[in-house]
């Protein structure tokens, strides 16, 4: 697969799921900017045939090289950051939750959802798109999950899909900082995470971030309740030139801990 072919389909997949990023990057070119995108993300379990492991030949496969490794304590991730072929093309970030560190409990439902996974269906990038590779979970397992990763809850019912593309600013012409198109989205009237800051990172660690807040549609669980979930969110990302004048291409932890609460309904 191409890889303009496969950013395309995440695309349309994206703002079907994020309608806010549609209209926010209208608003940009209706300013005279062209939008440029500095990555996407993914989210996944440690298991089965869609952990990070099995996930990562589709993405080598597109010409990307894997770059730095990634923990998160307390949210119980690991993750890899990869490199395009082309520095035009965007970086990726595929994270896994380490679902040994949850309850019984919280296992035993994951690996329900696992279990149903035709492995016939996990055989090209196509994967990045599919969404939920399982029967949807009932709303009280939903809330059991939700008890105890919010990423896991989230993962049950969105499923193997882009949570966030990101608008890289050092390409737009006349915003050139995070609180700038902080500012923009508000006044087209979505909310940003304020989590960690506003502006996470900064320029001694060689990267700025911002994000909205995801979207927010309902969904039926089985059983038949349906309750409003969160879906996916839109980055802002602002890179400087390292001590050997080029730009930084990885990701920052302590950003990306924080960057992971757009989805949280909590706050």
């Amino acid at each position: 697969m191409h890889i303009d072919t496969f950013f395309d389909h995440l695309w349309q997949d994206y703002i079907r799921m994020t309608p806010q990023a549609e209209t926010i990057a209208q608003a940009l070119r209706d300013r005279g900017e062209t939008i440029q995108n500095d990555h996407v993300a993914f989210r996944t379990f440690n298991r089965g045939p869609i952990s990070l492991e099995k996930l990562e030949p589709f993405i080598l496969d597109l010409g990307y090289q894997r770059y730095e490794p990634y923990h998160f304590a307390e949210k119980k991730l690991d993750a890899y950051g990869y490199i395009p072929p082309n520095p035009e093309q965007p970086r990726i970030f595929l994270s896994e939750l380490r679902v040994e560190e949850l309850s019984a409990e919280a296992q035993r439902l994951i690996d329900g959802l696992i279990e149903q996974i035709d492995p016939s269906d996990v055989n090209d990038a196509s994967i990045f798109w599919r969404g939920p590779l399982w029967a949807v979970p009932t709303w009280a397992d939903y809330q059991q999950l939700a008890s105890e990763s919010e990423y896991a809850a989230w993962l049950s019912v969105i499923g193997l899909r882009c949570n966030h593309f990101t608008i890289d600013v050092n390409a737009l012409r006349d915003i050139d900082s995070i609180d700038s198109i902080n500012t923009l989205v508000e006044d087209l009237g979505f909310s940003i995470n304020a989590s960690g800051g506003r502006v996470k990172g900064s320029p001694d660690v060689l990267l700025e971030q911002g994000s909205t807040k995801a979207s927010i549609q309902p969904f039926e669980f089985a059983g038949g309740e349906t309750h409003d979930v969160t879906t996916c969110y839109y980055e802002f990302a602002k890179r400087y030139l390292n001590d050997e004048g080029q730009l930084y291409q990885g990701f920052v932890a302590a950003s990306a801990d924080k960057i992971f609460e757009s989805t949280d309904m909590r706050s």
